[in-house]
């Protein structure tokens, strides 16, 4: 993803510039020569051609809402492997490309929002969450429960998870709500199970959060960073508000859920 973003800014200048000293120096004195020896050259009519459409799908990924796709169960119930999510990028405030360093503040993640962000042990990658600790938060995780500043979080019990396709795996699985502080939220626990992996107690740090999986026995979160428990503030990409398409493998040979889509992300 990285890369894509490098390539992309890389692409949007360099046409914007070919197309903008040919219109500042060359056209003219084609123009003064005329004749057929002076036609535009091939590279000022494709960057002419492609830099407005470059310059729209940067100003769009950077500013204003960019895709991404679920890669693991650690969202589930509410995420699916193979949702394809659209992300808002100025919830959190405008941050430029590639080095995501940001420009406007907007905003700040309130407890409970799905938030996309480059990991602080692996910062290649961009991983999904849910904001559950804000700065100077105490966040205590004991057997299948959580406690945020002291206070036991309420749990309404739904029922047995049922799944499908590469879902399945967590078949069986309780399904409950989750009354998180402003919140309500579904999650997935494997209750009852012995010694169940994640416990521990986290004070939030100033400019970090503490954030966890909605698969609470799956997840890879803020519970099991060993370097740092928390994220920072400026590995934020922004918010996930939106399942536009839910698909697997090429052509959706793996599974197709169409009524996953136009799935607002609570």
């Amino acid at each position: 993803m990285k890369w894509f973003e490098i390539g992309l800014v890389v692409l949007t200048f360099a046409t914007g510039l070919v197309w903008l000293l040919d219109s500042l120096f060359f056209a003219k004195r084609r123009a003064a020569r005329g004749g057929l020896l002076d036609e535009e050259p091939v590279v000022v009519d494709y960057s002419r051609a492609f830099f407005p459409v470059l310059a729209a799908v940067l100003v769009l990924r950077s500013f204003v809402a960019e895709p991404y796709k679920i890669p693991s169960s650690s969202m589930m119930p509410n995420l699916l492997i193979g949702d394809f999510i659209l992300v808002n990028k100025f919830s959190y405030g405008l941050r430029l490309p590639v080095n995501n360093r940001k420009v406007v503040a907007l905003g700040e993640p309130a407890r409970g929002d799905v938030v996309v962000f480059k990991p602080p042990h692996d910062p290649e990658q961009n991983w999904i969450k849910r904001v559950i600790g804000l700065p100077g938060d105490h966040i205590a995780f004991r057997g299948d429960t959580l406690f945020v500043n002291g206070e036991e979080v309420r749990y309404t019990p739904i029922g047995q998870y049922v799944g499908k396709g590469r879902g399945a795996e967590m078949n069986g699985a309780t399904l409950l709500t989750e009354h998180l502080p402003g919140r309500d939220h579904r999650v997935l626990e494997w209750i009852g199970r012995a010694a169940p992996a994640g416990q521990g107690e986290w004070t939030v740090p100033e400019g970090h959060y503490f954030v966890m999986g909605d698969n609470r026995d799956n997840s890879e979160d803020s519970r099991f960073w060993t370097q740092t428990s928390f994220l920072p503030e400026e590995n934020l990409r922004g918010k996930a508000f939106l399942i536009w398409l839910n698909c697997e493998g090429w052509f959706c040979t793996g599974s197709f859920d169409p009524g996953r889509i136009g799935t607002s992300i609570k």
